[in-house]
C-alpha cells in the first residue's frame, strides 16, 4: 500500500509581506533609524570590551562583509571615546648623553606645543642674545682685565729668563708660537740657517750650554704653561658668567613652568649645561651668518659646520591641543611605517643622515589613550603588520626600529628613540577565516584579543525589526535625499531581505546589500520621473541586477534548449534521475537540473563513484556515496552478502562536484536500476540521506527548484512536474511569484518527504515496501525486487 503523498501549498512557498501589514503609507511619515539591526549578542560583547580596561582584552569583530561592523565600530567607539579624558603629547628630545638615542618627554594635552614653541622662543632669543654679550665692550674689559694680569706675570717670568739664557750664552727671543733660545757665538746669535754652517767643537758646545740652560729653565717653563691654563680658565669664567646672565633666566621661566615634570626639568637643566659648553659656537654661527663664504659653500653643495641649535628643538610626535575626548584612529593601509613611525633620511654627499627631529609618528602613537581600529584583511596581507601590532599589544610600548635594518637594507646611521608606553585598544574587524587562521597559528591570539564580537548574516523576521528597517530606509532617504519609498516598495524589500537569507523566517543582516537594492530602485523611479519608489521599481531594481551576472546562466540555458545538455522532463526511465545543483557565482547564484545515471551488475566492487575515479569529486560528495553503500548494506544484505558492482555518474558534468545534497537521488538512481523500476523524468530531486534512509536538509533549495522550473515552463508546463525537496527546507523556501503562481494553478508541485520511502513512491509509483516479522519485503514492491535482485546477484557470485 502507497502511502499518502504531501505536497505543498502555494502559501507555503514564501512568506509573503504584504502592505496592509504597515500602518503608514510611505516613508515620509517615519523617523529614521541609525544604528545596528539584529546584532544584540555581538553588540553586547562590543559595549563590554570597550568598558573593560583591563590588558588583553581588544576586541576582534567577526561576521559577514555588509553587515555594518566597520560602521557600528567607529560611531560606538566615538561615542565612548567622547566621555574618556584627552591622552598625553608626546616629544622626542635630543639625548645630551647619547645622541643616537632621542629622550621621550610627555605632557599634559597641548602642553607639548606649548613647550615646542617656548623652546623655538629660547633658541631664537639666545641665538641674538649671546653674540651680542660676547661682542659687548663689558665682555671685552673682563676678557682684556684677566689677559693683561696674566701678561703681567708672563713678562716678569720672561725677564728672569732672559737673564739666565744670558748666563748661558743665548738669547731668548719671542716668536708667533712663543719664544725660542738661540745661541749666541762670537757675540753674534746665530739663527737656525746659520747653525749648520758652525763648527762641530761650536755645535759641541752649544749643546752643552743648551742641556744646562734647559735643566735651569724647565721651572719657568711650567710656570708659563700654568699661568697659560690659569689664563684660559679665567676667560672661561667670565665667558660662563656672560652666558649664565643671558639664558639663565630664560631657563629659570621654563624650569619654573614645568616643574611638574620631571623629565622636562632634567632636559632643560641639560640645554644650559650644553649651551654653556659650547658658548663659542654661538659666537662663531652668528659670524658665519655675515660669511659670503658661508652662501658659496651653500651653492656648490659644500658641507657646512652642524647648526647647534638644531638640539634644542622639540619633535613634537603627538599634539592633542585640538582633540576631544579619547583619539579614534582607523586605517586601512597599516604598513611598517604607518603603525610604528619611521626615521626619515637626508642623502648628504652620498651619505645618509638623520637625526631625532626627522623621527615620524605612526598609528599607535595617534592612538595612544584611545583605539586603533583596524581590517584583518590589511593586516595580515601586509609585510610585518601583524608583527609591530602584536609586538606593541605584548610590551604596551612603541619601540620605532628602521624597516631598513629590519630588512637588512643600505648601511645608514640608526637611531634607537627611547620606547614610548602605550596604552590602548585594539578593534579588528575580519572574517570568521581570520580569526580561526590566527588562533590556530598564534598561540598568544586568545591572549590578545580576549573579546569577539561575532556578527550574524541572519535576524528573526520580528516586527521589531521590520520596523526598524523600514526606519533605516528612511535613514537612506534623508542621507542620499532620495525620493520616499511607498508601503509596497518596502514589503518587495522585506520579502527580498528573506529570500536573500533563503529563510521565510528571517531576515539579512547585511544592509549594505541592502542598501544597493534602494540605490537602485530609487535611479529606476528617478529614471522613469517617479515621484515615489514603489514596488515596480524595486522589483525592476532586483531584475536588472540579476541580468547583470547571469551571463553563464543564460549559456546553460541555451545548451539545455537544444539539448546540448540532456534532460528528460517527461516519461520514465531505469536507472536515470534528475538531480538539482546550485552553481555559485559569488554574488549570485542559481540552480540548474543534472542528469545522474546508474548501472549495476554482479561483482565485489560496490559503488564506484566515476567523479572520485576521474578526481572531480569532493569529500563530502565521497562520503555521500559511502553512505548510500551502508543503507543499502543495512537495508538489504543481513541475510546474504551484497555481491554488487555499481557505478554512478553526474552526466556531462566536466566542472567536478562537491557536496551530499545529491545522495538521495543517487540512491534512488541504483534502485531503479537494480529493480529494473523506471524512474518519472518529470521530477527532479534534491535531498541528503543518511544510513536510515532519513532525508536530510540541504542548501539552495529555492534556486534548485527556480531552476528546474525554468526548464519546464520553456518545454511546457504539464500539470505532472515538480521537484521532491528534504520536508526540513520547506521553511527556506522564498520562491518567486512565477513558480508560486504555477503551484496555485496545480501546474507544477513540491513534495516535502521525511524518508527515501516516499521519494521511491513518488518517484516509481509503486510501494516502496515494509520489511514483515521474517524481515522479508512484498514481491511486488521496490525493495522486494531490489532484495530479489541482489540475492540473485549474491547467488551468483557465489558460483
Amino acid at each position: 500500500m502507497m502511502k499518502k503523498i504531501r505536497e505543498l501549498d502555494y502559501t507555503q512557498l514564501k512568506n509573503s509581506c504584504k502592505p496592509e501589514d504597515f500602518a503608514f503609507s510611505t516613508t515620509a511619515e517615519l523617523t529614521p533609524f541609525r544604528g545596528i539591526i539584529g546584532q544584540e549578542r555581538a553588540v553586547n560583547a562590543f559595549e563590554f570590551g570597550l568598558a573593560v580596561k583591563m590588558k588583553g582584552y581588544n576586541i576582534y569583530m567577526s561576521g559577514p562583509s555588509g553587515t555594518g561592523k566597520t560602521t557600528y565600530a567607529l560611531e560606538s567607539t566615538k561615542k565612548q571615546a567622547a566621555t574618556e579624558p584627552v591622552p598625553e603629547d608626546w616629544c622626542y628630545v635630543y639625548n645630551f648623553e647619547n645622541p643616537m638615542k632621542p629622550t621621550a618627554i610627555s605632557f599634559e594635552a597641548g602642553i607639548g606645543k606649548v613647550f615646542r614653541d617656548d623652546m623655538e622662543e629660547f633658541v631664537e632669543a639666545v641665538s641674538k642674545e649671546l653674540p651680542k654679550a660676547f661682542l659687548s665692550d663689558d665682555f671685552e674689559n673682563q676678557k682684556l682685565a684677566v689677559l693683561h694680569s696674566i701678561e703681567e706675570r708672563q713678562d716678569e717670568i720672561f725677564e728672569k729668563m732672559s737673564v739666565l739664557a744670558d748666563e748661558y750664552d743665548f738669547m731668548l727671543k719671542s716668536i708667533e708660537t712663543g719664544f725660542c733660545f738661540l745661541p749666541i757665538v762670537n757675540g753674534e746669535a746665530v739663527e737656525n740657517e746659520s747653525y749648520d754652517a758652525l763648527s762641530e767643537e761650536d755645535k759641541i758646545l752649544v749643546e752643552k750650554r743648551n742641556q744646562s740652560l734647559q735643566e735651569k729653565i724647565s721651572p719657568f717653563m711650567r710656570e708659563m704653561n700654568e699661568l697659560q691654563k690659569d689664563c684660559d680658565k679665567q676667560v672661561e669664567e667670565v665667558m660662563q658668567s656672560f652666558g649664565i646672565s643671558v639664558i639663565g633666566h630664560y631657563i629659570e621661566e621654563l624650569t619654573e613652568k614645568y616643574k611638574d615634570n620631571e623629565r622636562a626639568v632634567s632636559y632643560l637643566n641639560a640645554v644650559q649645561k650644553d649651551v654653556l659648553e659650547n658658548l663659542d659656537q654661538f659666537v662663531e654661527r652668528e659670524q658665519a651668518e655675515d660669511d659670503a663664504l658661508s652662501s658659496f659653500m651653500a651653492m656648490f653643495g659644500k658641507k657646512q659646520e652642524e647648526d647647534i641649535t638644531k638640539r634644542y628643538s622639540v619633535n613634537l610626535m603627538v599634539d592633542h591641543s585640538q582633540t576631544e575626548g579619547a583619539p579614534v584612529m582607523v586605517t586601512f593601509n597599516p604598513t611598517y611605517g604607518n603603525l610604528m613611525g619611521e626615521l626619515e633620511y637626508d642623502n648628504e654627499f652620498g651619505s645618509l643622515t638623520t637625526d631625532f627631529m626627522k623621527i615620524k609618528s605612526g598609528l599607535f602613537h595617534q592612538a595612544n589613550g584611545g583605539y586603533l581600529i583596524v581590517q584583518a584583511h590589511d593586516i595580515m596581507s601586509v609585510p610585518h603588520a601583524w608583527e609591530a601590532l602584536r609586538g606593541v599589544i605584548k610590551t604596551k610600548e612603541i619601540n620605532i626600529d628602521s624597516i631598513r635594518e629590519m630588512q637588512g637594507g643600505t648601511a645608514a646611521p640608526v637611531l634607537k628613540p627611547e620606547p614610548i608606553p602605550i596604552q590602548f585598544k585594539v578593534i579588528m574587524i575580519g572574517s570568521d577565516y581570520f580569526y580561526e587562521m590566527l588562533s590556530e597559528y598564534d598561540e598568544e591570539f586568545d591572549k590578545f584579543f580576549k573579546i569577539r564580537a561575532d556578527f550574524d548574516y541572519e535576524m528573526p523576521r520580528t516586527k521589531e525589526n521590520i520596523t526598524k528597517i523600514t526606519r533605516f530606509i528612511k535613514a537612506f532617504v534623508e542621507k542620499e535625499k532620495a525620493l520616499e519609498f511607498d508601503v509596497s516598495a518596502i514589503s518587495e524589500i522585506i520579502e527580498y531581505s528573506s529570500r536573500a537569507v533563503s529563510n521565510q523566517f528571517k531576515l539579512s543582516t547585511r544592509l549594505n546589500y541592502l542598501a544597493e537594492i534602494l540605490v537602485e530602485s530609487f535611479t529606476w523611479a528617478k529614471l522613469e520621473n517617479a515621484t515615489i519608489v514603489t514596488a515596480s521599481h524595486v522589483r525592476k531594481a532586483i531584475y536588472e541586477k540579476e541580468q547583470r551576472m547571469r551571463l553563464y546562466e543564460e549559456k546553460l540555458d541555451e545548451m539545455l534548449d537544444e539539448e546540448v545538455i540532456m534532460i528528460d522532463t517527461d516519461g520514465a526511465k531505469i536507472g536515470q534521475i534528475n538531480g538539482l545543483a546550485v552553481l555559485d557565482m559569488g554574488s549570485y547564484a542559481f540552480g540548474t537540473p543534472s542528469r545522474i545515471t546508474a548501472t549495476t551488475y554482479v561483482g565485489e566492487s560496490g559503488i564506484v563513484n566515476i567523479e572520485k575515479e576521474a578526481h572531480m569529486s569532493g569529500q563530502t560528495h565521497d562520503k555521500g556515496v559511502q553512505i548510500i553503500t551502508g543503507f543499502l548494506g543495512q537495508t538489504y544484505a543481513q541475510q546474504f552478502p551484497m555481491s554488487l558492482s555499481c557505478r554512478v555518474c553526474f552526466e556531462q558534468n566536466y566542472n567536478g562536484i562537491d557536496g551530499d545534497s545529491a545522495s538521495s537521488t543517487e540512491l534512488y538512481c541504483i534502485i531503479s536500476s537494480l529493480s529494473e523500476m523506471p524512474i518519472r523524468q518529470d521530477l527532479a530531486v534534491t535531498g541528503s540521506v543518511n544510513q536510515k534512509g532519513e532525508i536530510q536538509a540541504i542548501g539552495g533549495v529555492t534556486q534548485k527548484i527556480e531552476g528546474f522550473f525554468k526548464l519546464c515552463k520553456k518545454r511546457g508546463l504539464t500539470g505532472k512536474q515538480g521537484v521532491i525537496i528534504p520536508l526540513s527546507n520547506v521553511k527556506e523556501l522564498v520562491l518567486n511569484d512565477e513558480v508560486i503562481e504555477a503551484v496555485k494553478n496545480e501546474e507544477f508541485h513540491i513534495y516535502p518527504i521525511a524518508h527515501i520511502d516516499e521519494g521511491i513512491e513518488l518517484l516509481m509509483n509503486c510501494p516502496a515496501g515494509e520489511k514483515d516479522a521474517k524481515g522479508n519485503f512484498p514481491k511486488d514492491s521496490v525493495h522486494g525486487k531490489v532484495y530479489a535482485k541482489l540475492k540473485t546477484f549474491a547467488e551468483a557470485s557465489k558460483e
